[in-house]
């Protein structure tokens, strides 16, 4: 496997993991993503700046998140800005009985010294159905 092909399949685990833990309500394993410098705009516009904006934030709301449903997240483009920056287009659907609905997070990814890729910048948007 080349050095692209595993670091698309390690980007792909990290949006695995972000549907893991949403589904779980799992703050800890959520926040365990987020680079200490991370920028996060939440799908209705708040801006979280820094891990300790971020973490606040996702303490206080994850926990108490209820879906009627479940939530699903695919990874459908990522794009190398360097070896070490990925730009990573997700799609994020809401299945309910409702119907579904959808969000389009861009999460740039930033590989560590280690290996690990970790949210940078990211920036959900609603997607809206006119």
């Amino acid at each position: 496997m080349n050095t692209e092909t595993a670091d698309i399949k390690a980007i792909e685990e990290v949006v695995a993991t972000v549907e893991r833990a949403q589904r779980a309500n799992d703050v800890e394993e959520f926040l365990a993503l987020f680079h200490p410098d991370a920028l996060w705009t939440t799908a209705h516009g708040m801006v979280l700046i820094g891990f300790d904006a971020i973490a606040e934030f996702t303490r206080a709301v994850l926990p108490a998140a209820s879906w009627d449903g479940e939530v699903t997240y695919e990874a459908v483009h990522t794009q190398f800005l360097r070896p070490d920056v990925a730009a990573v287009k997700v799609r994020q659907v809401y299945h309910s009985a409702e119907g579904d609905s959808e969000g389009a997070p861009l999460y740039v990814m930033t590989k560590q010294d280690d290996g690990r890729w970790l949210l940078h910048a990211c920036q959900n948007t609603e997607v809206r159905v006119e």
